[in-house]
């Protein structure tokens, strides 16, 4: 297994027009390997008029629970180039990289340079987070490690080829690949545009590198997927900026880099397993948490049934919503980074409007 030694820019929505004026592709495309739906859109903006790359974790599947398909092992044998986000948060990764991207070049984008890393937050309003492991509500000990795991908390790689994690980043401190939050970093890192450009940078320089015959149009794709995602910026900051004080809680911490890039106020996070209806003391402590938060809203995420939405938010003053930051319930392509990053802005300024 080879990682790249180069992580840099990405690519568009209106790219396939870009790509026409570059002309056409002047070699076979690369097989490349996405592992999930958000990384995946901005690889195939970035190969819009060269090929498509393929998708691992596809449809309503989660990173956090995913089991490997074995079609998905022999595309990861099959690949040139493999894009993950790295270890804290796609874990079912790990072993199978080892064992069959043998002769993929393998692009870990939580070291893109010029990352914002956002520490873990848990106590106080913030619970620990389980991803439907946990029993009425509690965590199941030690899913952490499996879920998110924790790189050196905001490392650069000098050359993604030594793999040598050393250096440092604004909010997180080093720790290695030890998966537990001690130190950690949250891997949700593409709910901040700014973010999703870093990693589109980095996956553009991997894919001129293994693809040189195309690279002009990578570069092209890449100018305009940044052109797009700064106008995305403006709008959703726009979208948000009449809710951006109202207080609201999730059943998922996974929304800091949303929060901090618009300022939203997320007041706190539920455990609650989507398998598993709480029980009437969970649900009596969820009430009160709620209350006491003054939380004018309640996003759950869309493998959770109604019904035990309804039944968390029974007796309080807090209207429901739904947000999809995995993108869970939108279709693999070029456009879904803009679908899901919209969805996300406007399912909180709808809700948060009608709060009183």
């Amino acid at each position: 297994m080879k990682p790249s030694s180069l992580l840099l820019s990405t690519a568009s929505l209106s790219a396939a027009l870009l790509a026409a004026t570059v002309g056409p592709a002047r070699a076979e495309a690369p097989d490349v390997v996405v592992s999930i739906k958000p990384v995946h859109s901005l690889v195939a903006a970035i190969m819009q008029g060269v090929g498509e790359p393929k998708l691992i974790v596809d449809g309503a599947a989660s990173p956090h629970t995913y089991a490997l398909k074995p079609s998905n092992a022999a595309a990861l044998q099959d690949a040139d180039l493999i894009f993950w986000v790295g270890h804290g948060l796609e874990a079912f990764l790990e072993k199978p990289l080892e064992a069959l991207g043998g002769k993929a070049t393998i692009v870990e984008l939580e070291d893109a340079p010029g990352l914002t890393k956002l520490k873990f937050r848990e106590g106080g309003a913030f619970e620990a987070h389980d991803h439907g492991h946990e029993t009425e509500g509690h965590e199941a000990g030690g899913h952490e490690a499996e879920a998110h795991g924790t790189e050196d908390g905001g490392h650069e790689h000098e050359e993604a080829a030594a793999h040598d994690h050393e250096g440092g980043d604004d909010h997180a401190a080093d720790g290695g690949h030890d998966h537990d939050h001690e130190g950690g970093f949250d891997t949700h890192l593409w709910l901040d545009p700014m973010n999703a450009k870093a990693m589109a940078s980095a996956i553009e320089a991997a894919l001129a590198e293994a693809d040189p015959a195309n690279a002009a149009t990578y570069k092209a794709n890449l100018a305009a997927l940044d052109a797009n995602i700064d106008a995305l910026d403006t709008e959703i900051a726009a979208t948000l900026a009449p809710v951006k004080d109202k207080p609201f809680v999730v059943f998922h911490d996974a929304y800091q880099y949303f929060e901090h890039r618009y300022g939203v106020r997320v007041a706190g996070s539920i455990t609650v397993s989507p398998e598993t209806m709480p029980g009437a003391e969970r649900v009596s402590e969820i009430h009160g948490k709620v209350k006491e938060l003054g939380a004018a809203c309640i996003f759950a995420e869309p493998q959770f049934e109604p019904k035990l939405v309804n039944v968390v938010m029974e007796g309080t003053s807090a209207k429901a919503g739904t947000l999809d930051p995995e993108a869970a319930t939108l279709a693999a392509g070029p456009a879904l980074y803009f679908d899901m990053m919209r969805a996300l802005a406007t399912s909180m300024a709808d809700c948060l409007s009608q709060a009183e």
